[in-house]
């Protein structure tokens, strides 16, 4: 799932090389080293940051509040820093100082929550973004993250509400984020089997965004659910020429290629996938369609020497 959620730094940066001249040893005595201040670590962690540097970026934030343990936006910060490297318990516990210090910050809040996500405690996500809204009840990043999130708690009815909130307050927002919310709304009607819906959402999602493969795998997926073959097979086919390391479309166009008698071309459908899986390094898939590729083959088999049996039954001889 795509989540959308803002990055936002304190200050913005400026820096200014400075070249001393030349001095003698007995001008060197007089000169006196500035020490760094926490807010120049900051600024230098910022830099970093946006030059993904993350390493580095961690260093300063640290060094930021060894010299001041009060810096609330050097904690928030370096929690942006850990969401990237994935460290997500760290990002929770430098979340939590920053809210500690400043409990009226909602990006922490949106950040401890998408942290929350990533650890898979989806209650505590919808805490956190429950805790934004209620600060802005205008805030559609909060209201589309706590539909994701209820959403892998099965909670599919409140997450096609929050979806309904997340477009009710995003009019100004880009085509491709609309078209995200119109995937995932899809995603959760096709759970509640409202098919019709969720193709209608998908085709929106495109509609608003053409180059969005989710959409048109997602709309692939809901086809074959209405039994509508030939689509489900085109949308799998578009999904593919906009990522065509896809190895699940190559799989699913495969297998409902078989099940409406394209045979060769439903083997070299899976044939793809397996080397898609298998690049991915995705073993188990690897071998599952090693497997499944083997038993259709058997079958092809199969049903050609049952043919040329029964042909060769029939055949007038001489």
């Amino acid at each position: 799932m795509n989540h959308f959620y803002r990055i936002v730094f304190s200050f913005g940066i400026a820096l200014v090389l400075i070249v001393l001249p030349l001095t003698t040893k007995a001008q060197a005595e007089t000169i006196a080293v500035e020490p760094i201040s926490a807010t120049e670590f900051f600024k230098l962690g910022v830099e970093e940051t946006r030059s993904d540097k993350y390493e580095q970026a961690i260093a300063h934030f640290t060094e930021a509040i060894a010299l001041d343990n009060e810096f609330a936006a050097a904690y928030s910060n370096r929690c942006l820093v850990y969401i990237q490297l994935r460290n997500y318990a760290k990002a929770v516990e430098d979340c939590t100082q920053a809210l500690q210090l400043a409990p009226d910050n909602v990006e922490a809040y949106l950040n401890r929550g998408l942290a929350y996500y990533r650890l898979g405690n989806y209650q505590a996500a919808i805490s956190e973004y429950t805790q934004v809204i209620e600060q802005q009840p205008d805030d559609v990043r909060a209201y589309y993250n706590r539909g994701l999130a209820r959403f892998e708690r099965k909670d599919y009815e409140g997450a096609i509400a929050d979806y309904n909130q997340a477009l009710y307050t995003s009019p100004q927002r880009s085509d491709s984020l609309v078209a995200d919310v119109y995937n995932d709304r899809g995603l959760a009607q096709l759970m509640l089997e409202n098919v019709p819906n969720a193709i209608a959402d998908f085709s929106l999602a495109i509609s608003l965004d053409a180059s969005n493969h989710r959409a048109f795998y997602n709309r692939a997926c809901a086809c074959h659910r209405n039994n509508d073959y030939s689509g489900a097979i085109r949308d799998f086919t578009l999904a593919l020429q906009l990522d065509s390391n896809h190895a699940e479309a190559y799989l699913n166009r495969g297998l409902i290629r078989y099940e409406v008698g394209l045979q060769q071309a439903a083997i070299s459908d899976l044939k793809t996938a397996s080397k898609r899986f298998d690049e991915q390094g995705n073993t188990p898939a690897y071998q599952q369609t090693l497997a499944l590729i083997e038993r259709l083959q058997q079958v092809l088999q199969s049903s050609d020497e049952s043919a040329y049996c029964s042909i060769r039954s029939t055949a007038n001889f001489s």
